[in-house]
């Protein structure tokens, strides 16, 4: 740390409890009274530098000098005073970065400027500001955060600014030219001795042979104990140098949120004893604490670096659980979801799970917040003629904050192309998060099928997660009329569910009969295409695995009216008849492959060459294009029509003239 003498007479001050006095032969004539101090000093020397003294001191009235002047508001306090009085006096002082700011304000108010005496005390602290304070990354810093309680004087004064000009200037400063002795909290390990000694290692300032790694974000730390005034005005000057990264603003942005922002970080509770939380048992220092936290984190949101994955999705989301919490702008809260809803395949279902605390809902989960988060991903790819246009009559309980009508892109936003993998991934993601809301009772239908209809149907190759969602849904709310639970049904395809996903849902007494009616079609129609047999040529294992038949026709005369029951049997009826024309179409597709088969045997036996016969070909080429099967793609090609496989068609060589011998055997 750097510091200046200034003086060279032995300190003569004397307190007595809240009396100061100097130990001279002459009594005291003046009193000067600094909040609840007593300065006894003498006229003569103060009077002589501090023009703001003497025309205090000096009787408007008469014209003579009063014995007691009360200075009340003077900058730095009695500390300040005594800095400058001993300096009137001649007495040394000692100058660092902890007092240096309180010094120069209280100069400045009490006139100790040149017009008085040359090399007065404010041109010194300048010369010894500009030549060693802002010259220092430590000094810098400290002298920062010594001008909160010096307002509006070091704004006047421009100390702010200077401070914050240059601790910017050396936060952009290539790490190569960075010696570890900038730093305040950082060192290198091999110099830890000299540290703990106080003394500062041998390569401060000088080059050597011991070669320093400096990260690009090693000035992070230092300024992260700032205030966040300070510190939002440090931010703000070294983004406009443009020479540092977004990718380390952003994380410096994350480190001040995780030092200072209670509930961001892991170790921390946002209703804990975090800066006289509530457990101080005072409800006001409560309620400040939580006005500071709520602007705290409002100005980390604006400063924000624009380019997208400069903050991990987590940090983000964490971010807007605490914004909920403390009831930041909306704004700051639109912010966070469209930052989350460009890389929301980076997040995970807990920090979705987003907690409600709005007094207009009864749901354990805000999920207007997530409604928007999976907007702002959906339409991030689209062109803005392409964009659905959303209405309030998705939520006709009211209007909500987050509706979909602030989804709208700026004209000034980059649409990017998403990948289909990405889709994928935040559809699974999606149907994992309504299949944990699924379980509130409180939570509406049309937010529920809002939500799941948000992502592209192109996006859900498989249904099974959506499946498991309205299993879940139907079962928290039983009270559901027929219509709403044929309308929630309605997201699911059949036709994208697994194996498993099928055998429960044909077994699943809450889903509508008409959809396990197309569960066991689509099932059937599945395993006669993939297999080439019919269900009923499968084998008793298998059969015994299935949904049984009989149970499920019992549950659909028993629970149905009688129109129901009709629309059911007519149903039934014409998907029977599409399953037998199926049927048909593969037995016959099967007695043309055998057909074929047995020219292929013969023709290879007879000639070393097959010929198709015309008829044949075209037979079988209009039965299999109505069967939706695929020819193989030569005669010679290893796949068929029912899944065997035809034999090796190999074409016989030329013959040639030489005579062949015969085989003698051997026995």
């Amino acid at each position: 740390m750097k510091y200046m003498k200034l003086g060279h007479k032995p300190d003569t001050f004397r307190a007595d409890g809240n009396t100061t006095t100097v130990a001279t032969d002459l009594p005291s004539d003046v009193v000067f009274i600094v909040g609840r101090r007593r300065y006894h000093l003498h006229k003569f020397p103060l009077l002589a530098k501090c023009s703001r003294l003497l025309s205090l001191a000096i009787s408007s009235n008469a014209g003579a000098i009063e014995d007691e002047v009360d200075i009340k508001d003077i900058p730095g306090g009695a500390e300040a005073f005594e800095l400058c009085s001993k300096f009137c006096y001649g007495i040394m002082i000692t100058l660092n970065a902890f007092n240096v700011m309180a010094a120069r304000c209280a100069a400045e108010y009490l006139g100790m400027t040149e017009s008085m005496e040359k090399g007065n005390l404010g041109l010194k602290i300048d010369f010894f500001m500009n030549s060693s304070i802002f010259c220092s990354w430590r000094d810098s810093i400290i002298s920062l955060e010594a001008t909160k309680s010096l307002l509006p004087w070091v704004e006047d004064l421009k100390l702010v600014s200077r401070c914050i000009d240059a601790i910017a200037s050396k936060a952009v400063v290539n790490p190569k030219k960075v010696d570890w002795s900038f730093t305040i909290t950082r060192y290198s390990s091999a110099d830890a001795p000299f540290f703990m000694n106080g003394i500062s290692p041998p390569w401060n300032g000088i080059q050597s042979d011991h070669v320093q790694n400096v990260p690009e974000d090693w000035w992070i730390e230092d300024i992260c104990e700032l205030d966040i005034d300070h510190f939002w005005k440090v931010m703000l000057a070294i983004k406009a140098k443009s020479k540092v990264s977004s990718g380390v603003l952003g994380e410096a942005l994350r480190v001040y949120a995780y030092r200072w922002l209670p509930g961001v970080a892991k170790d921390q509770n946002l209703v804990g004893t975090v800066r006289g939380g509530p457990a101080s048992g005072f409800a006001d220092d409560f309620v400040e604490s939580a006005a500071k936290h709520r602007f705290l984190l409002e100005t980390i949101v604006g400063l924000l670096p624009a380019d997208r994955g400069t903050c991990s999705c987590s940090f983000l989301l964490k971010l807007l659980k605490a914004a909920n919490i403390l009831g930041a702008e909306a704004s700051s809260k639109l912010e966070l979801a469209k930052r989350i809803g460009l890389q929301l395949e980076d997040a995970s279902l807990n920090d979705l799970l987003i907690p409600s605390l709005s007094y207009a809902s009864d749901t354990l989960y805000d999920v207007d917040i997530v409604h928007c988060i999976v907007g702002h991903f959906v339409m991030q790819d689209r062109s803005p003629a392409e964009t659905p246009s959303y209405h309030s009559h998705q939520f006709p309980e009211r209007q909500s904050p987050w509706s979909t009508e602030n989804l709208r892109t700026d004209d000034n936003s980059k649409l990017m192309h998403v990948p289909h993998s990405i889709k994928i991934r935040v559809a699974k993601l999606v149907d994992g998060y309504l299949s944990e809301i699924a379980r509130d009772s409180n939570l509406v239908l049309s937010k529920f099928i809002s939500l799941a209809e948000l992502i592209p149907d192109f996006a859900r190759p498989v249904h099974d997660g959506l499946y498991r969602a309205i299993d879940v849904y139907l079962k928290e709310h039983p009270g559901l009329t027929k219509t709403e639970r044929k309308r929630v049904c309605q997201l699911m395809d059949c036709r994208k569910l697994s194996m498993d996903a099928c055998m429960h849902a044909a077994q699943n007494d809450r889903l509508p009969l008409r959809v396990v009616v197309q569960v066991l079609f689509f099932e059937q129609v599945r395993a006669a295409m993939a297999g080439g047999f019919l269900m009923n040529e499968l084998p008793s294992n298998i059969k015994a695995l299935l949904p049984q038949n009989e149970g499920i026709h019992h549950r659909m005369r028993s629970t149905c009216t009688l129109e129901d029951w009709e629309v059911l049997q007519n149903e039934c009826a014409a998907l029977k008849c599409d399953l037998d024309t199926m049927k048909q179409n593969i037995s016959k597709t099967e007695r043309i492959r055998s057909s074929v088969q047995k020219q292929v045997v013969n023709q290879s036996k007879s000639k070393g060459i097959v010929f198709f016969p015309k008829k044949v070909f075209s037979k079988l080429w209009s039965s299999v294009h109505q069967s939706g099967e695929r020819l193989p793609d030569s005669p010679g090609s290893s796949e068929n029509l029912a899944g065997t496989t035809y034999p090796a068609v190999v074409k016989e060589q030329p013959k040639q003239h030489t005579r062949r011998s015969r085989r003698h055997s051997m026995s």
